[in-house]
């Protein structure tokens, strides 16, 4: 997509409406999840956005800290009770540019594929497993599975996302698999006129992540297909993988 820097997803217009767009209702099991991993903290959030699951980790006694490129996101934050209380450093979360260790490192969504080479999301393993204690785990969202893929036709689709009387808002989404990029724009016609949401993605499938983790030094621990602990399969519709460094890791959750 010719021109596309990855900040541009995460304007002032997305930050504004993230809140809502972004509410899939599993927010309470991830938090859940995470806080069972690490009780106690302090936890690190890679790409921290507008606090959807920091700031209720942070409320539950937690200290949380967070990394993000987008000034807007992190504004919106800022509003939110409790959001000036979270240490967050702008910039590339690759680099992880923070000072000391933290027992659990976490990024949700897909924003780790918002890395868009290999080699930066090899980079950002390895500089997480540099900033990890000696029993810490980095919890990672996000993996292409068939049960995303049996949702896709020739590797696309339009979708539907809003239907108001004067005004529509659709998606559509392309993959290129002979590069593991995804191409994908969120279309909304109004009055006003046309406007655009691109978003551009490096995917990745789970072996790939895990082969990403033992370069860095790390290994699988669990694999679940949902933040409630789900079974996974090869029809899950999200993965979560837990890994932790290589010397005190123990075997895979369920396949």
């Amino acid at each position: 997509m010719d021109g596309y820097e990855p900040v541009r997803t995460f304007d002032e217009t997305t930050a504004a409406e993230y809140d809502e767009l972004a509410i899939r209702g599993d927010e309470e099991a991830t938090v859940d999840f995470l806080e069972a991993i690490a009780p106690g903290g302090p936890a690190l959030e890679l790409a921290i956005g507008t606090g959807r699951i920091a700031l209720p980790l942070a409320a539950r006694g937690i200290r949380v800290d967070g990394i993000d490129f987008s000034e807007p996101m992190v504004a919106r934050l800022r509003e939110k009770p409790g959001g000036r209380d979270l240490d967050v450093v702008m910039g590339d979360f690759c680099d992880v540019a923070v000072s000391g260790t933290y027992p659990l490192i976490y990024v949700v969504f897909n924003s780790l594929f918002n890395v868009l080479s290999q080699d930066d999301q090899v980079r950002c393993f390895e500089n997480v497993a540099a900033h990890l204690t000696p029993d810490g785990c980095f919890v990672v969202e996000g993996g292409c599975t068939l049960g995303w893929l049996d949702s896709l036709r020739h590797g696309q689709y339009v979708e539907t996302e809003r239907i108001e009387v004067e005004a529509v808002r659709f998606d559509l989404l392309q993959l290129d698999p002979s590069t593991q990029m995804l191409y994908e724009n969120h279309v909304e016609l109004s009055p006003a006129g046309a406007r655009f949401t691109p978003v551009v993605q490096r995917y990745a499938w789970p072996s790939e992540l895990d082969l990403m983790a033992r370069i860095a030094g790390l290994r699988l621990e669990q694999r679940w297909g949902g933040w409630n602990r789900e079974r996974f399969t090869a029809r899950s519709d999200n993965v979560i993988s837990v890994y932790r460094k290589a010397a005190v890791a123990s075997s895979p959750g369920p396949a």
